[in-house]
């Protein structure tokens, strides 16, 4: 069995860049990246819990084609030697040739069962979830919900929050599911905020981080908001506009940009500094989530 053992705490950098010093603010990156070189960032925090939990059992996860998630725990498989099972979204991909993602996760070895859009809405139903894991042929499975995001994950983000008390008046991250911003933000000391920006468009982030600290801590922990305009059209979308800039980045700062989060994080945090949303002589720590795909 592999070794799981993090970089923890991971490094927090200072960044020099214009365009956050002309407003008086200090940019810094918290290189969640660094954790491990598979199971990267947030994925380390949400997945390791579950997995411990899960106790050898096949662990059964849900996500879209090319869902960071699926890789992960795939990979997670790989190094644990425990089975997999990826319930894919979408029917219409069965029998294609796979995208780069999804290749990944079988190479790593989890079995992909892909199910219709319908289907897969229904997937926190309890007759539908017993109904996916019937005809997956993982009735015996642990279930972990779609991004990793439950009270165990919630609570293994927490110790993120912690390790930033004190480092930085703002910590920044890019959300899909929501349990690293619950998680996060209850784990931050006094004085400061915590600063979500979705990757998917629909407005519904703020009800399921809600859900997630109640069912973590029993109601609301720390300073947190959204601020969904950096989205880019939903998840996945990566606009010419966002390429240059991830590219630009990575140019001035010799860090790897990832394109579907870390890119639309680090874009929006540059656009609310050029608004004046940070006062003067605030720190603002950004969470790198993940690294580009190969």
């Amino acid at each position: 069995m592999t070794d799981l053992r993090p970089r923890l705490p991971s490094p927090l950098q200072e960044v020099a860049d214009d365009r956050f010093a002309r407003h008086g603010v200090r940019l810094l990156l918290k290189r969640d990246d660094l954790i491990h070189p598979e199971l990267i960032g947030n994925k380390w925090r949400k997945l390791v819990p579950n997995l411990t939990a899960a106790a050898g059992r096949t662990v059964l996860t849900f996500g879209g084609a090319w869902s960071n998630h699926l890789r992960a725990t795939s990979a997670a498989g790989r190094l644990l030697g425990l089975r997999t099972v990826g319930v894919v979204r979408g029917d219409e991909l069965a029998g294609r040739p796979l995208n780069p993602s999804l290749a990944r996760c079988a190479a790593d070895g989890m079995r992909l069962h892909f199910v219709d859009r319908a289907t897969y809405r229904r997937k926190a139903d309890p007759e539908s979830l017993a109904a996916v894991l019937r005809t997956a042929g993982a009735e015996d499975a642990y279930v972990v919900p779609e991004g990793g995001s439950n009270a165990l994950a919630v609570a293994g983000c927490r110790v993120l929050g912690e390790e930033l008390r004190g480092r930085a008046d703002v910590v920044a991250v890019a959300c899909g599911t929501g349990g690293t911003l619950a998680g996060l933000a209850a784990g931050l000391g006094p004085g400061q905020r915590a600063l979500g920006v979705p990757v998917l468009k629909g407005g519904f982030l703020e009800e399921e981080i809600r859900a997630l600290q109640q069912e973590a801590f029993g109601g609301r922990r720390g300073d947190w908001r959204l601020d969904d305009r950096f989205h880019f059209g939903g998840y996945a979308r990566v606009p010419p506009e966002l390429e240059t800039f991830a590219e630009d980045f990575a140019g001035r700062h010799a860090v790897p940009v990832e394109r579907l989060y870390v890119a639309k994080l680090l874009y929006g945090l540059v656009a609310l500094a050029g608004e004046g949303a940070f006062p003067r002589g605030t720190a603002v720590a950004a969470v790198v989530t993940g690294r580009p795909f190969p």
